[in-house]
C-alpha cells in the first residue's frame, strides 16, 4: 500500500510541477478554507492528542509545541495567504546566455519532484510544509511525530477532501504513520528525491546514516547572544528577553549568552534580576553550554574578548541562529564575517530567524548545513533547476576551429515554460 501511495506521489509530482501559478493559489487558496470551515475538526483531534500526550507526561516545551489552537490556526491561514502572495518560483530563467547565433542556453528552475519530510510534534508544521511543497510543485511525503498522530490525520484528510471536491489531484500528499513506514522510506531513493528530517541530531544523523536519499539536516538550537564591549545593555536585556521568552519552545529561541568582560559589571546585575523577575533559571556550569534548554532556562559566561565569543559560538554552538549586541561597526563586521551560522543578527533577537518573518511566506525549518539551501528553507531551497539549450543544427566539432560568443542575456524576469 505504501509503495503505491509513493509511486502515485511520484507521478502526480510531474503533473504539479507543471501547473501554472494560478493553478497552484487556488488549490493553496483550497486548503486554506477547508482549514478554516474545518477548524473544530481539527480541534477535536488535537484535544485527543494533547489528552494522550499529558497522560504519558510529556515535557511542556512539547506539549506547547502539539497544541493547535484557534492562535495557531490564525498563523497557518495568515502563512497560506502569504505563500500565495509570493511569485511562482517555479520557471523562472535564472541564467540566460547566448553561446553562439541560434544557440540560446538558460538555466531555469524546476520543482525537486518527492520531498520527504519527518518532523516533531508541531502540527502547524504540516501544514506549512504542504503549502511550500504545493507552491514549489513538489509531492510531499510526510511523518509527523506519534504525539500528533491525530492531527495530522484530520489536517490531511480535510487538505485531500478539499482537493477532491475542486477537481484538483490530490495524490501528491502521502501521510506516514509508523516507524516502519519511515524505515521503508529510507530506501525508496529512486521514488523520493529529497529528505528533510527536523528533530535532534541523533534523529537527523540516523536519517542520514540509513539512506542513499540526499538530506537537508534541521537538528537542534544552541543559539547565542553576545554582548560585546560595546553593547547598549538595555538594547541587549530587551532583545535577550524576548528571544528567550516569546517562544521557549522554539529552536531559534536563545540558549546561551556571552558577555564581554568589559561589559559584565553593569551588566550581569542587571540581567541576572531580570532572568529571576520573569522566572528564567540561570545555569553557569559547563555542561549547560551544550544544552537546548527549550525552556525557561538560560546559560551565561563571561569572556575575554570577541574572538573567544565567536570560538565558543562555532564550538559549541549549532549553527543555527546567533545575534551580537554592539554599537561598534568593526566589531559586528568581524561577527558577521567570522560565525559560521545560517543566520547571524546584530542587535535583535534570534526569534527573528524564520521563513514567514524572513518574507518566505513559510518555512520547511531551517537547515544548518551549507550546502544547496541554508537557513529557512521556503519556496527557493524546495526547488533545483534545468539547463535548457536551443540550437540550430549546432554541432560541437563546428566550435574547434571557432569560438563561443558566450554573451550574457537580460533575463527580464521572463519564463521559459
Amino acid at each position: 500500500m505504501l509503495t503505491q501511495e509513493i509511486s502515485a506521489a511520484k507521478k502526480a509530482s510531474l503533473k504539479l510541477g507543471v501547473l501554472s501559478g494560478e493553478e497552484k493559489n487556488s488549490m493553496l487558496a483550497a486548503l486554506a478554507a477547508a482549514l478554516e470551515k474545518n477548524a473544530e475538526a481539527v480541534f477535536e483531534a488535537n484535544r485527543k492528542d494533547l489528552k494522550l500526550a499529558e497522560s504519558e507526561k510529556l515535557a511542556a516545551p512539547l506539549l506547547k509545541r502539539l497544541k493547535y489552537d484557534a492562535a495557531k490556526l490564525s498563523a497557518s491561514l495568515d502563512q497560506i495567504n502569504g505563500i500565495i502572495a509570493q511569485a511562482d518560483p517555479v520557471g523562472r530563467t535564472v541564467e540566460h546566455r547566448l553561446l553562439d547565433d541560434g544557440l540560446e542556453l538558460r538555466r531555469v528552475v524546476f520543482p525537486i519532484g518527492v520531498i520527504g519530510m519527518v518532523f516533531e510534534s508541531r502540527p502547524d508544521a504540516l501544514v506549512q510544509i504542504v503549502a511550500l511543497a504545493l507552491k514549489s510543485g513538489n509531492a510531499i511525503v510526510l511523518k509527523g511525530g506519534r504525539e500528533a498522530l491525530e492531527t495530522n490525520r484530520a489536517l490531511v484528510k480535510l487538505f485531500k477532501e478539499a482537493l477532491d471536491a475542486a477537481g484538483y489531484m490530490s495524490d501528491w500528499i502521502v501521510l506516514l504513520e509508523t516507524r516502519e513506514d519511515v524505515s521503508a522510506v529510507l530506501k525508496m531513493d529512486k521514488e523520493i528525491d529529497l529528505l528533510i528530517p527536523r528533530g535532534s541530531n541523533a534523529f537527523v544523523r540516523y536519517i542520514m546514516d540509513n539512506t542513499r536519499i540526499p538530506v537537508i539536516g534541521h537538528a537542534d538550537g544552541i543559539c547565542s547572544i553576545y554582548v560585546d564591549a560595546a553593547a547598549d545593555i538595555p538594547m541587549a536585556l530587551k532583545v535577550i528577553e524576548d528571544a528567550k521568552t516569546n517562544y521557549p519552545a522554539a529552536c531559534n529561541a536563545v540558549e546561551t549568552v556571552l558577555v564581554h568582560r568589559a561589559a559584565a559589571e553593569a551588566f550581569l546585575p542587571l540581567f541576572n534580576s531580570r532572568m529571576k523577575e520573569i522566572g528564567v533559571t540561570v545555569h553557569t556550569e559547563e555542561s549547560a553550554f551544550d544544552r537546548e534548554f527549550l525552556d525557561l532556562e538560560i546559560a551565561v559566561k563571561t569572556v575575554e574578548s570577541e574572538d573567544e565569543a565567536i570560538e565558543h559560538i562555532n564550538s559549541r554552538g549549532s549553527h543555527h541562529t546567533d545575534a551580537i549586541i554592539t554599537e561598534d561597526d568593526g566589531a559586528a563586521r568581524k561577527f558577521f564575517a567570522f560565525v559560521d551560522s545560517a543566520d547571524v543578527f546584530r542587535n535583535c533577537s534570534t526569534r527573528f530567524a524564520d521563513g514567514f518573518r524572513f518574507g518566505l511566506g513559510a518555512e520547511v525549518g531551517i537547515s544548518t548545513g551549507k550546502i544547496h539551501a541554508r537557513g529557512p528553507v521556503g519556496l527557493d531551497g524546495l526547488t533545483t533547476s534545468k539547463w535548457l539549450l536551443t540550437g540550430s543544427g549546432q554541432t560541437v566539432g563546428e566550435y574547434a576551429s571557432k569560438p563561443y560568443k558566450h554573451i550574457e542575456l537580460p533575463l527580464d524576469g521572463d519564463k521559459a515554460l
